[in-house]
């Protein structure tokens, strides 16, 4: 091939690969609002599935969430972060509890996000998944209102996992097959806990 063929066959991919990104660019722009809406939309519907007596919520916690995690990464909960917290209102603006958003990046799948509904004074009250992409009948058994139920009216420091069935208030029975996932759910759950009652409930 002639230098002159190889130049103008290089302004031609050139000029592809500037045209494609310039259309992966737009197709994102057009898309990333919907999206963020979506997400918004799914986690205002899992604050009110966890923390179904608040009328409202409003973010608090930001500033904690530094020091709480380096707290959290000592605890033996896994890789797991605190990422968002809101207070739960009233309809009188009183605090009823809080939902806190909390990932293990030690799922089976991936990270796996959760929100947990924590009362005022200290008891779960359910806990609903933002992000769960785990193994199809063994690991996406997480979500069964059977199994993500067990966290719910429990008031403990912090949850620890079983394969002998669940005996005491902070045991919770692992996921048949899927013992990776029940850990990383439950640490994801614990460091939304301590969250709560050690640097929000203070």
């Amino acid at each position: 091939m002639s230098k002159g063929g190889f130049m103008k066959d290089a302004m031609i991919l050139f000029g592809i690969t500037l045209v494609s990104g310039a259309c992966l660019g737009g197709v994102y722009e057009l898309t990333k609002a919907p999206i963020a809406a979506a997400e918004m939309a799914a986690k205002a519907e899992a604050y009110k599935v966890v923390l179904p007596e608040a009328a409202s919520f409003e973010m608090t916690g930001a500033d904690l969430f530094e020091e709480a995690n380096a707290a959290i990464a000592g605890l033996g909960y896994g890789n797991v972060t605190v990422d968002e917290a809101v207070a739960g209102l009233d309809a009188s603006g009183a605090e009823v509890g809080y939902v806190v958003t909390s990932t293990s990046k030690d799922g089976y799948g991936g990270a796996i996000t959760v929100s947990v509904g924590v009362q005022a004074d200290g008891t779960v009250s359910g806990i609903e998944f933002l992000t769960l992409a785990e193994t199809a009948g063994l690991g996406m058994n997480a979500d069964k209102p059977e199994w993500k139920g067990q966290y719910a009216g429990k008031n403990v420091e912090a949850f620890t996992v079983t394969k002998n069935g669940a005996s005491a208030e902070n045991e919770i029975d692992a996921i048949g097959g899927a013992t990776i996932t029940s850990n990383a759910v439950t640490g994801a759950v614990n460091g939304a806990v301590y969250f709560v009652k050690n640097c929000l409930a203070q």
